[in-house]
């Protein structure tokens, strides 16, 4: 940790989360995200671009954005990791960013590499696994951004990029970090493909096509389902034989013993992209350093809670960070 010491994660206890009375259930919870889609305002937060070369001498450069509270004080900077076609304007990444500012915590939205604006500073392209793209960005923040830790944050793909890093990580490599928090992470990657392939998933899944057809261009342009994009693209690009391999390597859920950084993971069990049942094989009580929050709602990166005016993971996220930054 930031200041050597270990820390175990205190249990933190968050009020039940109830759904919006309208937007009950796992789809309807997903679906306002488009629908309805959280406000945010950063208009108060100029952003300050960062360029950091990647660690692993391809060239490659990650690009983010850097926002300052209006009254900094000691607290730790929020780390924030986007999801699957995202980028640092995700609806997501805003709306977290929004309220962690107004709370006094400064924030960078990091592109994963080739996201967003990064696209033309990155021969190579981000995927489910690529953890050294963390270790990177922890590594290429200035000494005085980190001065009071950094507690990062991964959405959906994002997610399971961090809790992997997080596996991964030893000693020097994890001390700036506090803590760490995923939310609706695909940590069974195979899994989650079946799911989102499956028939009642065809609407997100064109979505989800469309969205890497748009990153990828003619490369991409006649793949019909994620599996075909993991085994025609990501697999070959990155060295793996197939999606198979892909999968077996980089999904999270495999590797969570070895987590040393306090971290809360947020699911929701009627997530319609990344089956339950993938939380439900790792032994989370094994780890002290991890503490699964389970709500029985949510949906994908959803949380409209009733008498919330953001979503419930960001509340969640603030009484983390009340607890690490202490």
């Amino acid at each position: 940790m930031a200041d050597g010491q270990v820390r175990i994660l205190e249990k933190i206890d968050l009020p039940p989360f109830r759904p919006l009375p309208l937007w009950r259930g796992g789809d309807l919870q997903t679906l306002r995200n488009w629908i309805r889609p959280p406000k945010d305002n950063l208009d108060q937060w100029p952003g300050e671009g960062h360029v950091i070369t990647c660690n692993d001498c391809s060239g490659d450069r990650l690009i983010a954005k850097l926002h300052r509270p209006a009254h900094p004080g000691k607290r730790p900077l929020v780390l924030l990791i986007h999801g699957l076609s995202g980028s640092e304007d995700s609806y997501y990444i805003r709306v977290s960013a929004s309220h962690l500012l107004a709370a006094g915590y400064p924030v960078m939205r990091l592109n994963l590499r080739g996201a967003g604006p990064g696209r033309d500073f990155a021969k190579a392209t981000y995927h489910a696994g690529r953890s050294e793209d963390v270790a990177s960005a922890l590594a290429g923040l200035d000494a005085k951004l980190k001065r009071q830790g950094v507690v990062a944050v991964g959405f959906s793909l994002g997610g399971n990029v961090l809790l992997k890093y997080l596996a991964e990580a030893e000693g020097a490599a994890a001390a700036d970090l506090l803590g760490a928090v995923s939310i609706s992470a695909p940590i069974d990657l195979r899994a989650t493909a079946h799911c989102i392939t499956s028939k009642r998933n065809r609407l997100y899944h064109a979505h989800l096509i469309d969205g890497m057809r748009n990153e990828r261009g003619l490369a991409a342009k006649d793949i019909r389902t994620i599996t075909e994009y993991d085994n025609r693209i990501v697999a070959p690009e990155n060295g793996y034989r197939n999606a198979e391999e892909y999968y077996a390597e980089c999904s999270a859920s495999r590797r969570l013993g070895g987590v040393r950084v306090p971290t809360m993971v947020i699911h929701a069990s009627d997530d319609p992209w990344i089956p339950v049942a993938s939380y439900g094989q790792v032994k989370w009580d094994d780890n002290p350093y991890l503490q699964l929050k389970l709500p029985v709602s949510g949906g994908h990166v959803g949380f409209h809670g009733v008498g919330l005016d953001r979503p419930w993971y960001d509340m969640a996220l603030l009484r983390f960070l009340g607890s690490v930054a202490h």
